[in-house]
């Protein structure tokens, strides 16, 4: 057999090799997908229902800082998120950024497209890197971004496949400890939504200060031409146990919602990466195949060529 063949029955060999990992790694992606799909439909109630708290507490007029109050309640430990942080207000010298991207490679172009979306709302913005502070979660956000030299505050890697809520408190404490240190005097989620398996949406949501005119606008684009009587609340014990209880769970739904959400687009895009590279592959071994034959044709055609003018010559 010539060493043109050889070379390329070793090609179809490690082609076909390949596809085997490629389609095996669709498999587990799917079933992740499924399974994180099955984990944010339940979750999806709870923060649609936070959400609604606060936004009728934000039309009531009840979300300021001065509801807070100036000291964190007593039922607020060191590692409790005050809401007194959420809710501070001041002069913008300095935007954070909490990026959320993968740990790893092989999901397509859901890192590329979300570091590449995040650059351009950067800009957006009005302030040059030097005003900019990133939060990474994910490993490939945070190596991207140190090897461009961008202040890199905080960094967060292993999030799981299917992320618990108990992951994403590390996260808001530590946002909220960094807008109250005055690291940052805002603070943006950027992350990839998940539309369907194909289809992915760049989304950006606006998470420090908390404020009314912030939940409100965010309310209204839901119900958007609706007009309802809001109810005046009476609180007990007081505005600020009140707020004390429900905006930490605001802020720590918005975060894990989203780390959910990309979660699920990364998945699907892992998903989608790898359905293509098995029908390359497979497009591929039909090439190689073809080119296999031809040669094996065309050496075949040239042994009975040979053998027949060998026989010729002898007669």
């Amino acid at each position: 057999m010539a060493a043109s063949e050889q070379d390329v029955l070793r090609r179809i060999d490690s082609t076909k090799k390949t596809s085997q990992i490629t389609t095996a790694m669709q498999m587990v992606s799917t079933a992740k997908l499924n399974q994180i799909q099955k984990h944010t439909f339940g979750y999806r109630v709870y923060a649609e229902k936070v959400e609604s708290i606060v936004a009728h507490l934000a039309k009531s007029h009840l979300i300021s800082e001065n509801a807070a109050g100036s000291e964190k309640s007593d039922d607020t430990t060191e590692s409790t998120i005050s809401a007194t942080d959420l809710l501070k207000q001041r002069p913008v010298k300095k935007v954070g950024f909490l990026v959320i991207t993968s740990d790893r490679g092989l999901v397509g172009s859901y890192n590329s497209s979300v570091l590449k979306q995040t650059e351009d709302f950067i800009q957006s913005t009005g302030y040059s890197a030097e005003d900019s502070v990133i939060l990474a979660v994910g490993g490939t956000g945070a190596d991207f971004y140190k090897a461009r030299d961008m202040n890199v505050a905080y960094e967060f890697r292993g999030v799981s496949d299917v992320p618990t809520f108990n992951e994403v408190r590390e996260i808001v404490q530590t946002a909220t400890s960094m807008y109250s240190n005055q690291v940052f005097d805002e603070l943006y989620v950027c992350y990839n939504h998940f539309v369907n398996r194909l289809t992915n949406r760049f989304h950006s949501i606006k998470m420090l200060p908390i404020s009314d005119a912030l939940v409100k606008s965010q309310d209204e684009k839901k119900e958007q031409g609706k007009k309802e009587l809001m109810p005046e609340y009476e609180t007990e014990p007081s505005e600020a146990a009140l707020l004390q209880a429900i905006l930490p769970q605001y802020a720590e739904s918005l975060v894990y919602g989203a780390i959910l959400d990309a979660k699920t687009a990364e998945h699907a895009s892992s998903s989608t990466a790898m359905q293509t590279a098995s029908d390359n592959a497979k497009d591929l071994i039909s090439s190689l195949q073809l080119q296999y034959n031809r040669a094996r044709q065309s050496a075949i055609t040239t042994e009975i060529t040979e053998i027949t003018g060998g026989q010729a010559a002898q007669e």
